[in-house]
């Protein structure tokens, strides 16, 4: 079987491993009993006892809405809309929007209504669309490899590690059988089943296992706890007492940080692939330096990327921090901050040292594992 065809059938394999995930449901948590959703088009709305304390609203507004879709399209109800005054929760509606609304069904009849936010599905969908569209005409049938490899990850994540998490698997150990089936699968996906694909797997997940080490002990260091996450005391308030909150955290800072240290992987395992391809006869330490080279420029613009990523997400809590005028020593030393102080830096030294593990990697590769690409007949 060419390589090809090999490639194909293992995207074809991913492909079916997607919609099986789709179907499971290893949680085995109860749904809440309940309702249908469906498209609603708010036609008129009550706001006499909306309260508003500055910018913040509470008390209830009272919606009438005409249901767009489902088994009861026409149907028009009430709904009442709780402001609690945590306003990136709330959602404050207006006539002639259209929100997600669900709904119990009593006596054949829609009732007790619910407005779940302004219906953003279909523009979610669009940006989907056009995201796989990019990837189709940019980058070809690696573009198709590349969406699947989307895909599977947002499956393997959703379907499989925090259903885990919820069941309560060890993270950091399950994390990291996670990250591997994700990083073979990505990896070979778009680098293909060969010496390339396999060197940015080696190099990828020795990056990664520096990235745990450092968390496991930073996180002792720094006297972190998994509470400094978002909804991580709403999650134990909802009867999950026993969830490992820390070891969670520390799983999400190598996870976090796997997508840019598999980039990096790739780049270099790419350059040391066509440097073998032009200079097969290429000594040992030279391919290993020139794929340090390659690996020194890729490393100097890829070590800002968790910078920007991670502090840009919480924009809007390093701004609060200036305006009250704090100073940098209390700001650094609050424990959500040097939270993200570790998963940057740490994320960094993944980023760094996977450059010179893939260049040895694939350098010993290319060295002692045979040809690098199937062999192609010259032309009669």
């Amino acid at each position: 079987m060419t390589s090809i065809w090999r490639e194909w059938l293992f995207s074809l394999v991913i492909a079916l491993i997607c919609v099986g995930l789709w179907f499971v449901d290893i949680s085995k948590i109860p749904r809440p009993a309940g309702g249908l959703h469906c498209r609603g088009l708010i036609i008129a709305v009550d706001n006499s006892q909306v309260r508003v304390n500055l910018i913040v609203k509470t008390e209830n507004q009272f919606l009438t809405v005409r249901l767009l879709n489902g088994p009861h399209k026409g149907h028009v109800m009430s709904i009442t809309n709780m402001l609690t005054g945590k306003m990136e929760l709330d959602e404050f509606y207006e006539t002639g929007k259209v929100i997600l609304v669900e709904y119990d069904i009593v006596d054949g009849k829609p009732r007790h209504g619910m407005a779940r936010g302004y219906y953003r599905l279909q523009f979610q969908l669009i940006l989907i669309c056009l995201f796989g569209l990019l990837l189709l005409i940019t980058a070809g049938t690696t573009g198709v490899k590349a969406m699947l490899s989307f895909v599977f990850t947002a499956m393997v994540l959703w379907k499989l590690f925090f259903p885990l998490l919820l069941k309560n698997y060890p993270p950091v150990s399950t994390g990291l059988v996670i990250v591997a089936l994700l990083t073979a699968v990505i990896t070979f996906s778009v680098g293909g089943m060969n010496r390339r694909g396999i060197s940015a797997f080696i190099g990828s997940m020795l990056g990664v296992l520096v990235t745990c080490t450092l968390a496991v002990w930073f996180s002792r260091v720094f006297y972190l706890h998994g509470a400094v996450r978002p909804f991580a005391e709403t999650l134990l308030y909802s009867g999950y007492y026993n969830l490992k909150l820390t070891e969670i955290f520390i799983a999400s800072v190598f996870i976090a940080s796997s997508g840019a240290v598999m980039d990096v992987a790739m780049d270099i395992a790419a350059s040391m692939d066509e440097i073998k391809l032009k200079h097969p006869r290429i000594g040992l330490l030279e391919h290993i330096h020139s794929g340090l080279r390659v690996g020194r420029a890729v490393i100097g613009t890829m070590t800002t990327t968790l910078l920007l990523a991670y502090s840009c997400s919480h924009v809007t809590m390093f701004v609060l921090f200036i305006a009250k005028g704090l100073p940098v020593a209390n700001i650094l030393n609050a424990p959500f901050v040097a939270a993200e102080v570790l998963n940057i830096m740490v994320g960094s030294f993944g980023l760094i040292t996977v450059a010179p593990f893939t260049a040895a990697v694939s350098g010993l590769i290319y060295k002692f594992c045979g040809q690098t690409h199937d062999a192609i007949p010259s032309p009669s």
